[in-house]
C-alpha cells in the first residue's frame, strides 16, 4: 500500500519537519515543503532531504486567497491529500480550507484552548501556570481553534529558563507529532 502524500508548511527553523522526516514509520511522504519566508532554515531542511519546496512571501501577492491559489496549484502538482503545519506563522484560509476539509492539521506548543497564537510558551511562563504541554488539532479558520486531536502535558520546573522548557516541549513535539499523524492516518485509512 502507498503512503499518503503529505506536504509540510513551515516558516523557521523546521524542527517538526525534521522530526517527521527522520521517523523512519512515518504513515505519509512528504513530498513538499511550503514556506512563506524564502530565507527560511527549514528549507536547509528540505534541500537536504531533497523535497521540492515552494517559498514564496505572501506579500507578493494582491491577497491572500490569490496567494492560496498559487500554493494549492503546487499542492495539485504533488498530489498532496493531507497537509500538516510545522511553525507556519499565518492562518490558513478558505481556498486551502475548502479543498483539504480534515486532513489539515497543525502542532502548537500550549495546552489550547490556553495560549493560542504567537509566543505561547513565553505567554505560559508569563502567567505563571505549573503546567503547560502540545496539542496537535485540526485547521479551521480561526487561530488555533480548531478540533483537538492529542495533548501531552509538560510540568514547569521552579527556575527553569525559557530556553530549557522551550527544549523540552520540543522534545514532546518531536515525539508527539509523527505519533499522531500516524495513528490519524491509520484511522482515516481504514486500518
Amino acid at each position: 500500500m502507498s503512503k499518503v502524500k503529505a506536504a509540510v508548511f513551515a516558516s523557521g527553523t523546521g524542527s517538526n519537519f525534521q522530526a517527521m522526516l527522520q521517523k523512519k514509520f512515518l504513515e505519509a511522504e512528504i513530498v513538499l515543503l511550503v514556506c512563506d519566508r524564502p530565507d527560511a532554515k527549514v528549507i536547509e531542511i528540505a534541500d537536504k532531504y531533497h523535497i521540492p519546496v515552494y517559498a514564496r512571501p505572501p506579500m507578493d501577492f494582491p491577497s491572500k486567497a490569490a496567494y492560496e491559489k498559487k500554493v494549492l496549484k503546487q499542492l495539485q502538482v504533488h498530489r498532496v491529500e493531507w497537509i500538516f503545519l510545522a511553525g507556519y506563522m499565518r492562518l490558513i484560509g478558505d481556498t486551502l480550507l475548502s479543498v483539504f476539509p480534515n486532513r489539515i492539521i497543525n502542532i502548537h506548543p500550549s495546552l489550547l484552548p490556553a495560549f493560542p497564537g504567537k509566543e505561547a510558551i513565553e505567554q505560559a511562563v508569563r502567567a505563571g501556570v505549573k503546567v503547560t504541554g502540545v496539542t496537535i488539532h485540526f485547521v479551521d479558520s480561526g487561530m488555533d481553534t480548531g478540533q483537538i486531536i492529542a495533548q501531552q502535558a509538560v510540568k514547569m520546573k521552579k527556575g527553569e529558563s525559557l530556553s530549557q522548557l522551550t527544549k523540552r516541549i520540543q522534545s514532546v513535539e518531536h515525539r508527539l507529532y509523527p505519533e499522531t499523524i500516524n495513528k490519524l492516518l491509520s484511522r482515516s485509512n481504514g486500518l
